[in-house]
């Protein structure tokens, strides 16, 4: 009986860690979008694009200034990575903001990308030229 009402309370306990987990994730989720969205805003781009897969990387080479061909490119692996790296680098000059930011964007952007969004900077242009 006891052995029961300790199953039944790590159920309990499980669950509501599950329950909290979730809703931090989807917080974050929430605040990558809605940061993703003022981000293209900003550059003069459909805030709603950030919604849409493959379109969503499709406006971002528009705002860096790389040719959509380059779409093809992330399907290829490692070439992807690379890619992206130089897009990323792009995203961040096209900002007005360095190297060291990009890193961030490659590695914390869930963090970084509403930081363009909802940060003082502002859209310079594209990067890439």
């Amino acid at each position: 009986m006891l052995a029961t009402l300790a199953q039944n309370n790590a159920g309990n306990v499980a669950g509501g860690i599950g329950a909290i987990v979730f809703f931090i994730y989807l917080a974050i989720l929430i605040l990558i979008i809605v940061g993703g969205w003022k981000m293209f805003e900003k550059a003069g781009q459909p805030g709603w694009g950030v919604l849409i897969p493959i379109y969503n990387a499709y406006l971002v080479l528009k705002i860096v200034g790389r040719p959509a061909w380059w779409l093809i490119l992330f399907l290829i692996p490692i070439v992807s990575l690379v890619i992206s790296i130089i897009v990323i680098v792009d995203l961040a000059k096209s900002f007005g903001k360095g190297v060291g930011f990009a890193i961030g964007i490659f590695f914390l952007g869930f963090i970084f990308v509403p930081i363009l969004g909802f940060g003082d900077a502002e859209y310079q242009g594209p990067a890439a030229g």
